[in-house]
């Protein structure tokens, strides 16, 4: 029987994938559909993509599917004709990466999950499927444009950073379960106005526009296709992109360039940078944004106390890891509202290893 899950050290499969001499695709899709076993159809999907050899994160849950892979070009009519077997795949939207360079993903990975998108809600408290009005690219481009309406971005801070519509709220947050109650409480007293939101790929405005109208806002609409579609749309049809600056994705790539613009700045000297990274020390890992001349001089990590700990030997990380006195990898250091020098101003001595 075939493995249906990977074994092989995350290090060889990501060497195999820059060796690799055949061109990949990108993709992403989701749909909500009920699904009577998960866990049967997860094996049946492992089993097929597998023997494709594309890789990808695939989370699946009762409510449906949400995936982002990487197929071999050379197999992508195969790929399709898999998703032909299922009616859940029928005339599912496939969206394409921006800027694609056949190196998102390393392996392939499929999971079952309690829900697709974590948003702390019960699904029971309110109708999932009365979702907002969908707005094709070119119809949320000339809405946006006008400057008339509020342009929501459902992502995660990090995400807006680096990348927006212009003239959005780009709530400060780093979860959608964080962001969905948030927005309904910012707008509270602007119900009657005109809602256009927006996500990478479409499966977060799914949720959010339709708890939004489930209290009582009148005009929700949503950017069907997300930021992928729109991104591709634009440019097809030679207009000026309202997003500027990059956007975030969930992959080794971890961002595409959408109107070639850089609007964020590195998190240690402020310089003009939208190069996401995480943090060289393991026990911080911090997701973070840093220049290449930051990462010489802070040796990858995100402050030199983790530089300290990074280059300590295993037996100091063991002991440092039984502190409980300092606590690393805060994202909300690099939060517009908090002073960016925090976390740099740690200077080695301050670690103490015993």
């Amino acid at each position: 029987m075939k493995r249906l899950y990977n074994l092989v050290d995350a290090k060889i499969l990501k060497s195999n994938l820059m060796n690799e001499s055949f061109a990949r695709k990108t993709i992403s899709f989701y749909r909500y559909y009920i699904l009577e076993s998960p866990e049967e159809f997860r094996d049946q999907l492992y089993k097929a993509w597998s023997e494709l050899n594309c890789f990808g994160r695939i989370y699946i849950a009762k409510e449906g599917i949400n995936a982002q892979m990487s197929v071999p070009e050379d197999q992508f009519e195969n790929f399709l004709q898999t998703l032909n077997e299922y009616k859940i795949f029928e005339n599912i939207p496939i969206k394409y990466a921006i800027e694609d360079n056949g190196k998102s993903f390393y392996k392939l990975s499929i999971k079952v999950k309690s829900k697709l998108v974590a948003d702390g809600l019960s699904d029971d408290s309110f109708d999932v499927t009365n979702v907002g009005n969908h707005l094709d690219a070119h119809e949320f481009h000339n809405l946006v444009e006008s400057g008339e309406h509020i342009v929501v971005d459902m992502r995660n801070h990090y995400e807006s950073e680096i990348g927006h519509f212009k003239g959005a709220l780009c709530p400060e947050v780093d979860t959608f379960r964080e962001e969905i109650v948030l927005v309904k409480d910012m707008l509270a007293d602007q119900k009657d106005k005109k809602i256009l939101l927006y996500c990478t790929g479409g499966i977060r405005c799914e949720k959010a526009s339709a708890f939004l109208k489930h209290h009582g806002f009148n005009d929700v609409n949503q950017l069907h296709g997300g930021i992928l579609e729109y991104a591709r749309t634009i440019k097809k049809l030679n207009l000026e992109s309202n997003f500027i600056g990059k956007n975030f994705v969930f992959d080794e790539r971890l961002g595409e360039s959408v109107n070639g613009q850089i609007i964020s700045h590195c998190h240690q000297c402020g310089n003009s940078c939208d190069i996401h990274v995480n943090c060289a020390n393991e026990l911080c890992h911090v997701l973070f944004l840093q220049c290449n001349e930051c990462a010489d001089k802070f040796e990858n990590c995100c402050s030199s106390a983790c530089c300290n700990i990074k280059n300590a030997d295993e037996q100091e990380k063991q002991n440092y890891r039984l502190q409980a006195d300092r606590k690393f990898g805060n994202r909300q250091i690099y939060r517009k509202s908090f002073l960016l020098t925090k976390k740099n101003t740690f200077a080695p001595s301050e670690i103490q290893i015993k």
